[in-house]
Formats: structure tokens, sequence, C-alpha cells
């Protein structure tokens, strides 16, 4: 496999520092990772490399908590995955941020 961008390698360590029953949004993971507008890249990145990085890419919801995903095997998916480490999405499919946002330690 080719060397990765920095911003890359580290979006997946974030996304691999998730505990489970906790979430991020597409944009803190960007900002996290040093590029506050880059949530689409993070969308690339978790679309490209979740196989083969084993990434926990259902842990990861747009900014108002809720399932980006469209396709509905995807989707339902995510939210089984969700459910089973115990966060609780309301009934119109959103996730409470301040209850499981999880917010990681600034990157060295």
């Amino acid at each position: 496999m080719s060397k990765l961008q920095p911003f890359t390698e580290r979006v997946i360590r974030i996304i691999k520092g998730i505990p489970e029953g906790q979430i991020m949004t597409y944009g803190q993971v960007a900002a996290a990772a040093g590029s506050p507008r880059g949530a689409r890249q993070v969308v690339r990145i978790l679309h490209s490399l979740s196989v083969a990085h084993q990434l926990p890419w259902h842990r990861i919801v747009n900014a108002k908590g809720e399932i980006a995903l469209q396709e509905d095997a995807i989707r339902i998916e995510q939210i089984t995955r969700l459910e089973g480490e115990g966060v609780e999405l309301d009934r119109h499919g959103k996730i409470d941020l301040e209850a499981y946002q999880y917010v990681p330690e600034p990157l060295l």
C-alpha cells in the first residue's frame, strides 16, 4: 500500500480512537485532524479506507447527529451497530450529540 497523506493518517488514527458507544461528526474529525473545512475529505477516506484499515465507520455522523448514509441497507447496519453499542437514536433518527459525542485529546 502506498504511503498515506498526513491528513489521511491523522483521520484514520482519530476514527480508530473513537470509543465504543460514542460518535464524532465528519467535521469534528476533520478539525481534529487539522483541516476544519475537510469534512468531505473525511467522507472520502471513510468510503475508500474503512475496510482496509478496519475503521469503526458507523461511529461517524453528520453535524446534526444524523446518519448521513442514504442507502437503506448500510443505513440500517449503521443504526444497528450504534444501538448495539448503546447509542440511542430518537424517533427522528437523531443522536444527542451532547450525550454521545467523543472529544479526542489533541494530536501531538
